[in-house]
């Protein structure tokens, strides 16, 4: 079984059990400053996990892209991966742990679908503490499956247990593992007897308290189920490798990769580890720059985490002995390989390779700078009569310029230099250790904030995108938004900066909407329903699936300023917004412009927001 044969058939088993498939959204999640990407499959269905109705309903399914950044160092080695694919499925107040034991149980092994052997499957459940009991229901659902007293594993809260954050929805998981060891487990052998042998594919989160404090749960009146299959993971499980990169997911990328380089893989450990880096982040870049909204890169946020992946893919390209730009090259077996999946990547296909081309054009003269630099440097360096060059000057060099500890010491060779490594690994320790601590504070739950301010700030950009349609055209469509309690940024596609009388205008449109305080509505509709009524979209939904489209205006269908899918929050009419003033309108990438603006005032919000 391939990849593709498994999304398809995980989405047509939970349609089976009377799930909807919901369209996978973007990699750049929507007015969500809390992170800079999709970490996982739930993080769409945030607003509806914490009690929105979904237009679709409360029993729903999908497959979903993810980028996890945290681990982008360690990408290299046979299981890591920064882009990876998440198999969902969710109640939403319906089914809760019997149901959702047994639908997982069923597709694992069931013969019309993976047909896994149950000896190689193990679980772990909740094994309680001060605050909740330990979780014995969840594991009688599992034995009434079949699964014996010794392949159920208890453990804390640390590995079986989610939290929306400090408060909010949380709930005990049940984990499932997979014997990835030589030939069947031993009697007694599960996660907390054997950790290195048991791969972890599917997480089934139960959403059955509410944390009032840190040491109150409440019972929730709606639970929820919230789970995800590995989709790469599982692939490979199925196909008997011990390795992602082995399955067809990557073997392409990879014959490619040989291709460019001359070297063939599984020869030299250290090389093959260059050319899983390439792949991965290559694949990564290629679905970050395809998406539909998709980032550039930059030296900040997201776009600074695009153009880390793209230059530590060339680095180790060079160490493949690639000397030209070889990106694009990848990218085309990268969009072939994907496009069915996911179409915006066709879609992109021209965009995706003129950005990696550019990039990489770039950081070879970046290259090129670190090298006059280092030069700069070799007169104090002849100075140090120990001839060593610190670990501190070495990873400025990278740091600064992205020039290579193997460079440097190539370099430095060359003087009768040696490199202090173990003062360069010091001085990237404390770099890593500094940023995580920032995405820390970034990613704080990976929860979108729906806050009084972010709600009202997202209304306003609906305003704002009408606004300058009004003034600038059609040619403008929203390539992006990120909102916090203090600001907002809307990034348009237009190829010229606007002049100062447009902005004015554009401003001047948007306040005069917030006075004739319109009511903003909500209608539940099918997407083409949507497009004909003019609503404004992405539309990167399922031909047919129920979109929310938001209307301000007087009249949703006669007498309206904006339309839009969209999926909240918003207020329930213009005056609760505030006054509305741009501070700055600037260059975001090549044909998209950024305009950042604030808001203050207004009226306060009803205890409800707009739900039509």
């Amino acid at each position: 079984m391939n990849a593709n044969e498994l999304r398809s058939k995980y989405i047509a088993f939970f349609k089976s059990k009377n799930h909807v498939e919901i369209s996978g959204q973007s990699l750049i999640p929507e007015n969500d400053p809390s992170v800079l990407f999709t970490m996982a499959g739930m993080h769409p269905l945030v607003p509806y996990l914490l009690g929105e109705p979904h237009p679709s309903g409360n029993r729903l399914t999908d497959y979903q892209k993810c980028i996890r950044t945290g681990d982008i160092d360690e990408v290299g080695d046979p299981s890591h991966l920064t882009c990876f694919e998440m198999l969902g499925n969710w109640s939403l107040g319906d089914y809760f742990k019997k149901e959702s034991i047994a639908y997982s149980y069923e597709f694992l092994t069931g013969k019309d679908w993976l047909a896994l052997d149950p000896r190689k499957i193990s679980v772990t459940v909740f094994a309680g503490d001060e605050n909740a009991p330990r979780d014995d229901e969840a594991a009688q659902f599992w034995k009434d499956n079949g699964m014996p007293e010794d392949k159920i594993a208890y453990l804390p809260a640390s590995d079986n247990w989610w939290a929306a954050g400090p408060t909010g929805p949380c709930g005990p998981d049940t984990e499932i593992f997979y014997w990835v060891g030589d030939g069947l487990p031993p009697e007694g052998s599960n996660k907390a007897t054997d950790s290195e042998n048991w791969m972890e594919i599917w997480n089934n989160v139960f959403m059955q308290y509410n944390r009032v404090d840190e040491k109150t749960l409440v019972p929730l009146k709606k639970k929820n189920v919230d789970t995800g299959m590995g989709l790469e993971r599982t692939n490979c499980i199925l196909q008997g490798k011990n390795s992602v990169y082995l399955t067809e997911i990557f073997q392409p990328i990879i014959r490619t990769i040989e291709g460019l380089s001359g070297y063939k893989y599984g020869t030299e450990e250290e090389k093959d580890k260059s050319v899983r880096i390439i792949a991965d982040h290559t694949r990564s870049s290629v679905f970050i720059l395809g998406d539909q909204r998709g980032v550039t890169p930059d030296r900040v946020g997201a776009g600074y985490v695009l153009r880390r992946l793209i230059r530590r893919a060339v680095r180790h390209g060079m160490k493949l002995g690639i000397e030209r730009d070889f990106l694009a090259e990848i990218a085309v077996t990268v969009i072939e390989n994907f496009k069915d999946a996911y179409p915006e990547l066709e879609q992109n296909r021209e965009k995706v390779c003129r950005e990696l081309t550019a990039e990489e054009a770039k950081f070879r003269q970046t290259l090129k700078k670190g090298e006059a630099e280092f030069q700069k440097l070799l007169p104090n360096l002849m100075k140090n009569p120990k001839k060593i060059i610190s670990g501190k000057v070495a990873y400025n060099l990278y740091e600064t310029y992205g020039y290579p500890l193997e460079l440097t010491q190539e370099l430095g060779a060359e003087h009768g230099f040696t490199v202090d490594v173990d003062g360069f690994k010091d001085a990237e320790r404390k770099h890593q250790e500094a940023s995580k601590t920032v995405d820390a504070g970034v990613n704080k739950g990976g929860l979108a904030e729906q806050s009084e301010v972010t709600t009202k700030y997202h209304t306003a950009t609906h305003l704002l995108q009408q606004a300058l349609v009004d003034v600038l055209g059609n040619q403008v469509a929203q390539k992006g938004s990120n909102i916090n309690n203090e600001r907002m940024r809307f990034d348009f596609t237009f190829d010229r900066p606007m002049t100062k009388d447009e902005i004015q205008r554009v401003e001047e449109i948007v306040n005069q909407k917030i006075k004739e305080d319109l009511p903003v509505t909500m209608e539940v509709m099918p997407l083409d329903k949507a497009k004909q009524s003019g609503a404004r979209a992405l539309f990167t939904n399922k031909y047919g699936e129920d979109v929310k489209v938001y209307t301000i205006g007087r009249d949703a269908q006669n007498d309206w300023f904006s339309k839009e899918v969209c999926g909240g929050p918003h207020v329930q009419h213009t005056a609760q917004i505030g006054e509305f003033k741009i501070q700055k309108e600037q260059s975001s990438s090549a044909g998209v412009r950024r305009i950042r603006a604030v808001i203050s005032g207004g009226l306060p919000l009803d205890n409800q927001k707009s739900e039509g």
